[in-house]
């Protein structure tokens, strides 16, 4: 992997970032007014958002409206399936971003967006003005794709796709797992939240059984021919789980173009499109995805369900105040992870700070790294730097790709998977 091009990006962002702002505007509205800024979500997206804005420009007004007093993070509650971290450890709060970046919270829900007065309308029946709005809903999901399968019967099989007590759900019911018994996960289609995320999920849960249950297993329905990091994920596989033997703990088991389509909860199963029928004793079903409710509600996606976005400011493709990052934004070719998350509203901050005070927003960069546990010391990673070409986001040639496959690498990027969830944590909410 090329890392003096990740160096280099690093390099130019801080410089970026520390950009005067002095030949720009100031500022006001009817000459005394701040610039009212209002983040909507409080997850990895919204949150850095929020907290650079306020640093590049102490003098703007920010707002984040967020239900939760507390935010459950996800890129590392798989570990909690295997034991290596309470579910307790995944919460941050946001007093922080309160405390030293003067961030003012709302606990509350966003009714309606009225774009046309750049009003928000909120649950309890007070509204908000805002110059701009950055909106960072997360995801939604599809309940009309799986027949038989809603958010009440989420309750009896959990997707655990957002992490808290339905991850908690999907712990108890692999503790009580017969052996010999089996964990069915089934997968999503492209584009999804996390797209390495079913596969450590599938390795940490058979990493538990092993140690618990060793005569059971994980069998995972992909409605895709291949995943991410698919090469480093089997061989880890052949080295725990026997994979590809008969005596596998895990098998992956592709059905593209024959994708779930029922649920039949009174027997444990699920059905294909062309009539296939499995079975589990647990079954984690991920249902398809799309940008959260509110995006949907204010007009803000299109046909593929996601929020289209001018990539070099972050403004959404239908109303030019207001600014979609994070996983309800379709930044492909960037995956939707909590690390691209950061790095979008990062370069989201900066735009609207540079718009705000009338200066254009300096060419964006964006960098995701994602790494994955396949065992407590065998981690793998995958890394691209992106670029702006031709007004399409492309990667950087060069300035990525997947981990080495060595047992010194493999025992390196376990640490380096730990230290990066804590780093992440850290440069979004405190």
């Amino acid at each position: 992997m090329a890392d003096w091009s990740r160096r280099r990006f690093l390099r130019t962002g801080a410089v970026a970032t520390a950009g005067s702002l002095s030949a720009c505007q100031t500022w006001t509205i009817g000459g005394a007014a701040r610039a009212r800024v209002v983040v909507v979500g409080g997850g990895f997206a919204g949150a850095t958002a929020a907290k650079f804005i306020r640093c590049y420009d102490p003098t703007i007004d920010v707002t984040l409206i967020e239900p939760k007093s507390a935010y459950i993070t996800c890129p590392a509650s798989n570990w909690t399936l295997a034991g290596l971290l309470k579910p307790a450890r995944l919460l941050v709060d946001y007093r922080d971003l309160v405390d030293r970046y003067q961030v003012r919270l709302i606990g509350d829900r966003v009714a309606a967006i009225d774009a046309d007065r750049r009003k928000l309308v909120l649950a309890d029946g007070d509204s908000l003005r805002y110059d701009r709005l950055v909106l960072a809903p997360g995801i939604d999901f599809d309940w009309q794709a799986i027949a038989g399968y809603d958010a009440e019967m989420a309750e009896r099989f959990p997707h655990a796709w957002q992490a808290g007590p339905q991850t908690e759900l999907l712990i108890r019911q692999i503790q009580a797992l017969p052996d010999g018994g089996r964990v069915l996960i089934c997968a999503p289609p492209d584009p999804y939240r996390c797209p390495p995320g079913p596969y450590e999920r599938a390795s940490l849960i058979a990493f538990w059984l092993k140690q618990h249950k060793p005569n059971a297993k994980v069998v995972i329905l992909d409605p895709k021919p291949s995943f991410s990091k698919q090469k480093l994920f089997e061989s880890g596989w052949r080295r725990y789980f026997g994979y590809g033997t008969p005596a596998a703990s895990i098998e992956w088991l592709s059905i593209a173009n024959n994708p779930v389509v029922r649920l039949e909860a009174a027997g444990r199963a699920v059905v294909t499109d062309f009539g296939d029928r499995f079975t589990g004793d647990v079954l984690n079903i991920i249902p398809p995805q799309r940008a959260g409710r509110i995006a949907a509600q204010a007009g803000l996606t299109d046909a593929g369900g996601w929020c289209p976005v001018d990539p070099w400011t972050s403004r959404s493709r239908f109303n030019e105040f207001i600014h979609v990052i994070g996983d309800a934004a379709d930044y492909a070719p960037i995956p939707k992870s909590a690390f691209a998350a950061n790095s979008e509203a990062k370069v989201c901050a900066r735009a609207v700070v540079d718009l705000l005070n009338g200066c254009p927003p300096p060419e964006p960069h964006w960098l995701n790294t994602c790494y994955s546990l396949i065992a407590p010391d065998h981690g793998i990673s995958v890394a691209m730097v992106y670029r702006l070409n031709a007004g399409r986001i492309a990667p950087v040639p060069g300035a990525g790709g997947v981990s080495a496959d060595s047992p010194a690498a493999v025992a390196l990027e376990a640490g380096y998977a730990v230290a990066a969830y804590r780093n992440l944590r850290k440069d979004s909410f405190e």
